[in-house]
């Protein structure tokens, strides 16, 4: 019988729990769900799991496996389940929250490990891959999450359904971590980050700033031609606005905040949709001026846990490219589908075609705003912008803002990773709380609907995407050193110079290598680090008038007229339409 590969994940999981407690008697047993590309577990244990002991785990692992021992399910009551885990705090402490006492509660046991589970297993761990798994790491993790309780060791696994399928992923994990976007940073002289004094803040350098401006050029670019405006809000304002907005319910601990001398509260911006609900509520707008594209590069600061922190992939900095389009409800449909469309496009323009589009719907939550009816209009509206244009999306249940669902895109990168970048989120609430509206064509006052929409999402995220899906060999237009100029000796500084201020000339960014070293070892110093294009001068080239061209990735050097060569770097580094 073949098997969802979550149910093998979730199985093996059991085993390595089974392991672990055969090989260290004494460990306390968190939990361990199935996850992308394998699972984890937490345990307690005083042992200090490192790297030394995964192939023991892994040994007993594969040994409990070809015991075939079966899991076996059977339901409890509550009082059983407490006696059951009575040696087993976490457990216990689960168990002391549970609110429906009436209920059976499903566990599973195989071999001698027990645990609280509802399945679905395997029926025999003969039907589990004995070489499709390998232990990745050890890492801190608190219990439930909260900095407040005990550091757990939480094992990651990678787990597939057989031992082909891991090889290609162990395989693909060696290039993604030569394609790190951290060591990219390092190796393109980039960015850093100094955890010490500004976790989870990007650094950044001449290159890396550069490449961060041409992203944000483009998009600017592409907005501006879209009919948006561009409008930029305070860094810091008061904690009123966020309370007025429902962000500080539901992110206040996320804030970064502070009293003043005169006692008022006030917030580093963790986003900027109340400062763009301010600026369109200035003065009396017209259904003529709608749909109104109010756009904005914010930087906004959010704390992250220090352990979630991962390069440019999650900061606690971060600009976004935000926008608010504020609409009626006869329009919405049309702004749907055209953002949609917009975004699309974006990603076309950096080699990412195979998007998903998920529609999030709402979850119960004491944080979440606005009415039954209000989220009824709003899911309904979304689904039927859909499906009308027949564009294929997934249902995310539970993954809708706190204000209202969202359609999120997600892109699929060179190494068939997925990422969540784009959004546009239908909101009906915030224009109520913040007293929006429009005279309509009837003289009366209407709430206008507002559309959150972000392209890249995050600058600094989208960065990191598209370095480790190029492994840096990036476009032209978006490298921050397209070119580097080396004569071969001292003899052609002259012309090296003459070619550089050439390509400058034209509008090329440039660096000129005048340093008196070998011209092979400044070859492969440039290759390292990721420069597209080496242009060699010697004194055929200076004689000729000639550059000979070694591209990233191309084998083959080649001469051309240097006058032809400044025209083509003239076209290639041009923002894209």
């Amino acid at each position: 019988m073949s098997y969802p590969i979550e149910t093998i994940r979730h199985s093996l999981a059991h085993v390595m729990a089974a392991a672990v407690q055969k090989l260290y008697p004494d460990v306390k047993f968190a939990g361990g769900p199935a996850i992308e590309n394998g699972f984890y577990y937490d345990f307690d244990t005083e042992h200090r799991f490192c790297e030394e002991d995964f192939d023991k785990i892994e040994k007993e692992m594969r040994a409990l496996i070809k015991s075939d021992g079966t899991f076996a399910q059977r339901n409890v009551t509550l009082e059983e389940a407490k006696e059951l885990f009575a040696s087993q705090p976490y457990k216990m402490e689960w168990l002391n929250e549970y609110d429906a006492a009436g209920d059976a509660l499903s566990v599973y046991t195989f071999r001698d490990f027990t645990d609280l589970c509802r399945g679905p297993h395997v029926a025999s761990s003969k039907e589990l891959p004995r070489d499709g798994f390998k232990i990745r790491s050890v890492a801190g993790a608190y219990w439930k999450g909260d900095s407040k309780n005990k550091m757990l060791q939480r094992i990651y696994v990678d787990a597939f359904a057989s031992a082909e399928e891991l090889a290609a992923h162990l395989k693909m994990m060696e290039e993604a971590a030569q394609r790190d976007n951290r060591k990219l940073g390092r190796d393109m002289d980039l960015f850093h980050f100094e955890p010490e004094y500004a976790p989870g803040a990007v650094f950044w350098h001449d290159k890396g700033y550069r490449m961060y401006r041409r992203l944000i050029d483009y998009v600017r670019m592409r907005q501006e031609r879209a009919g948006y405006l561009e409008i930029c809000t305070p860094a810091v304002m008061d904690r009123c606005l966020w309370e007025r907005s429902g962000h500080w319910a539901k992110y206040g601990e996320h804030n970064y905040s502070g009293k003043t001398q005169d006692g008022k509260t006030f917030c580093v911006k963790p986003m900027s949709c109340p400062g763009g609900m301010l600026v369109f509520g200035q003065g009396i707008k017209s259904y003529k001026d709608l749909p109104m594209y109010l756009a904005e590069f914010g930087k906004v600061n959010r704390y992250e846990a220090a352990g979630g922190l991962s390069g440019l992939m999650r900061v606690r900095e971060f600009t976004q490219d935000d926008a608010h389009i504020f609409c009626t409800e006869e329009q919405l449909e049309a702004e749907v589908v055209k953002i949609l469309r917009f975004i699309k496009d974006i990603y076309a323009k950096f080699g990412f075609d195979q998007i998903t589009m998920k529609l999030a719907t709402r979850k119960e939550s004491e944080f979440r705003i606005g009415s039954d009816e209000i989220w009824d209009r709003a899911e309904a509206a979304l689904k039927h912008a859909l499906d009308a244009n027949g564009i294929a999306y997934e249902i995310a249940p539970g993954d809708a803002a706190f204000y209202g669902p969202k359609i999120d895109n997600y892109l699929k990168d060179s190494m068939g990773r997925v990422w969540q970048c784009g959004t546009v989120q239908l909101d009906m609430n915030l224009p109520e709380r913040f007293d929006l509206s429009y005279v309509g064509e009837d003289g009366e006052k209407h709430r206008p609907i507002m559309l959150h929409r972000a392209m890249l999402g995050s600058v600094e995220r989208f960065m990191g995407v598209l370095l480790e899906s190029t492994g840096g060999n990036l476009p032209l237009w978006l490298s921050p050193t397209p070119v580097v100029v080396t004569p071969i000796s001292e003899k052609q500084r002259d012309y090296a110079v003459a070619v550089t201020d050439a390509l400058r000339a034209a509008g090329v960014h440039v660096d000129i290598d005048l340093r008196d070293e070998k011209v092979n070892y400044k070859i492969r110093e440039h290759s390292l680090a990721k420069t597209p294009i080496i242009a060699v001068v010697g004194d055929k080239e200076a004689a000729d008038k000639t550059v000979t061209l070694r591209r990233l990735g191309v084998e083959r050097q080649e001469t051309v007229a240097l006058d032809a060569f400044v025209r083509e770097m003239a076209d290639a580094v041009k923002i894209p339409e």
